[in-house]
């Protein structure tokens, strides 16, 4: 291949990704179990979760993927860590369903369930971050890495509209506090730069912001819904885009920043379909981020055309792999769908051949393996042969790379 403008770019990612969580080894998951029924505390916990993370991380050198996560097995679900450590966010046990988004698929179950109340965070006052997020599994990370591993360290964390769009403007904070979402959302975006700022000053290289919210503006019923009751669709793009934007400016230039765009995951479920075509051109062009990680593993996925939206300096990790179940993919049908992909980026677009856009492209899973402790209907074995299929993948698509 040519040394195209993409190719510096490629650490990180790498050619074979992994997206984030990985299922909890049996210990932890027992140990998750016994603390849900009472029968230990959060301390108990932690020494397992240690043991875990051990565990996680060789397993991932011993299928040859370079960039490194924890698989964030000391998470109960993929958005902890962050809303609860801010100054002027409450934890709400059983806020009412009405004050809930119904257009949302995920809400939208609740209210046929019957369900009265949900858990939730609600701003209260000013947002600072006075303790750090993931500061501590960094170092946790890095102990048991060589130093020559480090820069491949990748920390995922929920984005900042994740409790914003279960509520709205109206009721995600305190209009006495925050006039605005922009208002909102600068404060917020401060307190993600200074986590950045941290983790970047003791060798964190590689951040992923895992972020479902997108994907809703791509699933009819929840625009429909949104119109319904006065939303407008696009200019809650506008503020999501926006959202990460503030929360991505100004960061070294080698820190390097993906969004992972979510149709759902909880036990193997989803939560919206539909293809990227309505808002590739916006969020793909306008989203200050390094690194696109983009779902097609199946038919609601939709069609590789929007690629052509994505510009020349990022890349895209598809996600072919599906995480949800334990049917292993062929490897011939992997190498066709890259190069169909490849094709689509490069159509009608007279600045990019082929050639370049593939090596734009890189792959992995869909998601995690396990957006929440429980993890999805699969075993370690089996996610071990997807992980390892990818690998194998990638060194016959890419043979000169890495």
């Amino acid at each position: 291949m040519s040394n195209s403008p993409a190719k510096v770019l490629l650490c990180p990612p790498f050619r074979a990704e992994h997206v984030g969580s990985l299922i909890r080894p049996k210990p932890l998951f027992d140990k998750r179990c016994e603390l849900e029924e009472g029968k230990c505390s959060v301390d108990d916990l932690k020494e397992v979760e240690s043991d875990a993370l051990k565990h996680i991380v060789e397993l991932q050198r011993s299928l040859g993927i370079k960039s490194i996560t924890d698989g964030e097995v000391k998470k109960a679900s993929f958005f902890d860590g962050v809303f609860e450590k801010l100054d002027g966010m409450v934890f709400m046990p059983e806020r009412p369903i009405n004050e809930f988004k119904r257009y949302l698929p995920h809400i939208a179950m609740l209210y046929a369930a019957g369900i009265s109340s949900d858990a939730t965070f609600y701003c209260n006052g000013k947002i600072r971050r006075t303790k750090p997020f993931y500061v501590e599994e960094f170092k946790a990370i890095k102990s048991v890495v060589s130093p020559e591993e480090v820069k491949n360290i990748k920390i995922n964390m929920c984005p900042p509209s994740w409790w914003h769009h279960r509520h709205g403007s109206e009721l995600a904070y305190d209009l006495n506090v925050y006039k605005n979402d922009d208002e909102f959302f600068d404060d917020l975006g401060a307190a993600y730069r200074a986590e950045f700022q941290e983790l970047y000053e003791l060798g964190c290289r590689n951040i992923q912001l895992d972020d479902p919210t997108f994907a809703f503006f791509c699933y009819g019923p929840t625009v429909a819904g949104m119109k319904e009751e006065g939303v407008d669709p696009e200019k809650l793009l506008d503020t999501y885009i926006r959202s990460i934007n503030v929360c991505t400016q100004g960061r070294p230039s080698d820190l390097h920043v993906g969004l992972h765009m979510c149709r759902g995951n909880y036990k193997g479920l989803h939560f919206c379909e539909g293809g990227y075509d309505p808002i590739a051109k916006k969020v793909f062009g306008r989203l200050d981020v390094d690194t696109l990680y983009l779902e097609f593993d199946d038919e609601r996925s939709g069609s590789f055309d929007p690629l052509k939206y994505v510009p020349l300096n990022k890349i895209v990790v598809l996600g072919l792999v599906t995480s949800k179940n334990p049917k292993l993919e062929s490897m011939d049908v992997l190498k066709r769908r890259v190069d169909e992909a490849a094709t689509a980026m490069s159509n009608d677009n007279p600045l990019r051949s082929k050639e370049m856009a593939l090596n734009q492209l890189c792959i992995s899973p869909q998601c995690g393996f396990a957006s929440v402790w429980q993890g999805n209907p699969i075993t370690e074995e089996e996610e071990k042969k997807k992980l390892a299929l990818l690998v194998e993948a990638a060194k016959q698509i890419w043979k000169d790379s890495e």
